[in-house]
């Protein structure tokens, strides 16, 4: 394929000593959001100014731990600056599929804030005690998407067209602990297509690298997430969303965090007057919108 322009329209800053996503297997994609404008340092008040205009405290020196689910990656390339002019707090973002990050959560790893693409991830945790039951809240809900280069030959607008000879590869995110993998799947067997598909698809970690893998050129078309493809330079086309269960994108703070109160506010953020616009822009149904094409 030549050359083509690129996936994104903003940069995205994956942390230098990373490999690329497209060769990693399990190792979590790591992006430090440093929230300075125009070089300015982050706030050494005792308090800062929120975006309402009202005092909040200081959280110069404090260091969030963020999982989240890597179709959240380019939303919170933006959330995360406006967070860190608004408080001082930096944010380190682990992205990942949800049931990995879930799983690590589980077995002790340090994070603050959990965002999981579906509900059942932090319900499992609230179970565990891992969450506390009222420091959960939906944030979205996401649609999934048929994503192709913009210089590609491929022309796919329904799930039927994948079974076409000149579509050979058809990347989704592993639907054993992604949950967008899961609804692409679940739209593939409502389009019974699933079986016959198998020998065409090829399994990522997550949804970010199903789209890595498309826009490289190692497969045809992916399964991502809408909020991967509505900034982006690619073909995209939204699979049905009658065709899937709802992907409930849900957060949590972890009762565990040293920075539980910071959780909170960024949590509240993301679903307040600053986050919701953003989210929108990336194609997420706010909770109490109502859907939408």
């Amino acid at each position: 394929m030549g050359a083509h322009t690129p996936l994104t329209r903003r940069p995205f800053r994956f942390a230098p000593h990373r490999r690329p996503a497209s060769v990693f297997a399990s190792v979590l994609l790591v992006l430090i959001l440093v929230g300075c404008s125009g070089g300015s340092a982050a706030p050494d008040a005792t308090t800062a100014t929120s975006a309402d205009g009202g005092e909040v405290a200081d959280g110069s020196g404090v260091t969030l731990t963020v999982s989240a689910a890597a179709d959240l990656a380019l939303a919170l390339d933006e959330l995360g600056p406006l967070f860190t002019k608004e408080t001082g707090v930096t944010l380190l973002v682990n992205l990942g599929s949800s049931g990995q990050l879930a799983q690590q959560i589980e077995q002790g790893a340090p994070v603050d804030v959990f965002f999981s693409a579906n509900r059942r991830y932090v319900d499992e945790l609230v179970e565990k005690g891992i969450v506390g039951p009222g420091d959960t809240a939906l944030y979205g809900v996401g649609r999934i998407t048929l994503w192709t280069r913009g210089d590609s030959e491929v022309r796919v607008e329904a799930l039927s067209d994948l079974t076409d000879p000149g579509v050979k590869r058809i990347a989704i995110a592993n639907p054993d602990h992604a949950p967008y993998g899961r609804a692409a799947r679940e739209a593939l067997q409502s389009a019974g297509l699933w079986d016959a598909l198998q020998p065409k698809i090829v399994m990522a970690e997550n949804v970010l690298q199903a789209l890595q893998f498309a826009d490289s050129g190692n497969a045809d078309v992916a399964f991502v997430a809408r909020s991967l493809s509505v900034q982006g330079e690619g073909r995209w086309t939204l699979v049905p969303a009658e065709l899937h269960r709802p992907i409930e994108q849900t957060l949590a703070v972890i009762g565990r965090s040293a920075h539980a109160e910071w959780g909170r506010r960024f949590a509240d953020f993301v679903n307040g007057p600053s986050g919701r616009p953003i989210l929108d822009s990336y194609g997420f149904v706010l909770p109490d919108a109502s859907t939408r094409d």
